[in-house]
């Protein structure tokens, strides 16, 4: 039975201890905040609970996995798991709606005929397919198997395998397949281009600079479904807290990790705030970036900061409709303007933004969970706008008055989906960029997105294996990236390395 200290409580951290404690390790978990669960979080005032993470799980098997392999009780035991229907609600900025159903190709290609015209729903299923190459292409290379450290290995993942229809004509122009281009030439319309790009946008991926591979998110969602946790989605980090208590993983909140305790260049503890040594044959860091460098710079590489989730509460009388979709995506207007301002390190010019009117509106999620538990009766409701925007830095979002600002531009955003929405708030409450790096210490505030394969690599990860022996990384600053399902695989990837060794090729 080996010592192994995991920094960080969040889902990725936490698979890894489940499964390594399952494995008969001692495992200790540090966690400078006061409770788990990292980004997955939850604000709870006056009887009305919200999410301020993750809305929805689109692949539930990597959590249906981890729940088997680590106690008797399944998943569906531990939270009440149901699918979305529709899938999702989508409002285009012609004003367009379109209601696509949960997990049914027919149905999608059905919805968007009728709702965007003939030919439309056939285009859509066509570009899903080609996105289901990109899946079986990368599936274990990416999302089984732990990324190599040999430039040969990874080289593959380098290429991006999306079969783009090509362009005709003796005078196309070679370039960069990228989501952006695969929209225009394939889709064409500007509200199916809206539909794929809005896929890309809300995991903080810039649709003109992605490769094409990004189609494999929305073919994921469509074919394995949106999910909710009823209670909120913080249940999920509630039951793999209690699973790992289960199996003995123990926790110390408030306990800071300050650096990487090293014997002979190996591994071998963490230093803590105050000056005392935890010692541990084996270290798992599911940090940050910049923690990640201040406490181990030896295994630290660059890493930009993704942009962040705005995030609105709003607590409101009266009751949610019955036909409501939980999730409603209302597209911004101005597509080029949106996209210079959220990734605004890749505009000329652009430095922080000072506070002042905002130059666009933003796309936003409008989440209407059909759930008594976060309301506290049914006579009000409780709706969570959220925004992919500029990480913290690039905008300062301490500032109390671009916060409100923009948080007032989300709401009328939202009038589209709720009209009347401003005389029906009793309060809300803004979870800003500057609040996630605050609560997560995540640099900026950023949102790490999925790995993705093409554009030379670009897209990927580090390793979960690093350069000093004995410090494995976890989690969606680590392979394969960012999202619920993704920090799972991460979890199940490190524990496998440590407990069958670094030879190990990932799950049969």
């Amino acid at each position: 039975m080996a010592r192994i200290a995991v920094i960080g409580a969040g889902m990725g951290a936490m698979a890894a201890a489940a499964r390594l404690a399952v494995a008969g390790h001692r495992v200790v978990v540090y966690e400078r905040a006061a409770t788990y669960g990292g980004g997955v979080g939850r604000l709870t005032r006056d009887g009305f609970a919200f999410d301020t993470g993750p809305g929805l799980l689109h692949l539930p098997a990597v959590y249906r996995d981890l729940f088997v392999k680590t106690g008797k009780e399944p998943l569906e035991r531990c939270v009440d798991l149901v699918q979305v229907d529709p899938a999702s609600s989508h409002v285009f900025a012609d004003g367009t709606v379109v209601a696509l159903p949960n997990a049914s190709r027919a149905g999608v290609v059905q919805a968007l005929d009728e709702a965007v015209g003939a030919g439309a729903g056939e285009r859509w299923s066509d570009l899903v397919n080609r996105a289901r190459e990109v899946w079986d292409a990368t599936r274990r290379p990416l999302l089984e198997e732990p990324l190599r450290a040999d430039p040969a290995a990874r080289a593959p993942l380098g290429r991006d395998p999306y079969p783009a229809v090509r362009r005709r004509g003796l005078f196309r122009r070679s370039a960069p397949v990228t989501l952006a281009s695969v929209a225009e030439r394939e889709l064409r319309d500007p509200r199916l281009v809206a539909l794929l790009e809005s896929h890309a946008l809300a995991y903080g991926l810039d649709p003109r600079h992605t490769p094409a591979s990004a189609t494999v998110l929305p073919y994921m969602e469509q074919t394995f479904g949106s999910w909710y946790v009823r209670g909120g989605m913080r249940g999920l980090a509630d039951a793999l807290y209690e699973r790992c208590v289960a199996r003995k993983v123990e926790f110390r909140f408030g306990e800071e990790v300050v650096g990487l305790f090293e014997k002979d260049g190996c591994a071998a503890g963490v230093e803590l705030a105050g000056g005392a040594v935890a010692e541990a044959e084996t270290v798992v860091a599911g940090v940050s970036p910049g923690r990640l460098a201040a406490i181990a710079p030896g295994a630290a590489g660059n890493a930009d900061v993704p942009p962040g989730r705005f995030t609105v509460c709003l607590a409101l009388r009266g009751a949610r409709p019955a036909a409501a979709a939980h999730r409603t995506v209302v597209h911004g207007p101005d597509r080029d303007a949106e996209l210079t301002e959220v990734f605004r390190a890749g505009a000329a010019g652009a430095g922080v933004r000072e506070p002042g009117p905002w130059r666009y509106r933003p796309t936003v999620t409008v989440l209407r969970p059909d759930d008594p538990a976060t309301r506290p009766d049914d006579g009000h409701e409780a709706v969570t706008l959220t925004a992919t925007v500029a990480p913290h830095g690039q905008v300062d979002w301490s500032d109390e008055v671009t916060a409100t600002s923009f948080a007032d531009r989300m709401t009328d955003a939202a009038e589209a989906v709720l009209p009347g929405l401003r005389e029906r708030v009793l309060w809300r409450e803004v979870r800003t960029p500057a609040d996630v790096e605050a609560a997560t210490g995540a640099e900026g505030g950023g949102v790490p997105a999925p790995v993705l394969a093409g554009a030379d690599g670009r897209f990927l990860r580090p390793g979960n294996v690093t350069r000093v022996p004995g410090l494995y990384l976890a989690g969606g600053f680590a392979h394969p990236g960012g999202g619920l399902a993704h920090a799972g695989m991460s979890g199940a990837m490190v524990a496998g390395l440590i407990v069958s060794g670094t030879d190990w090729r990932g799950s049969e």
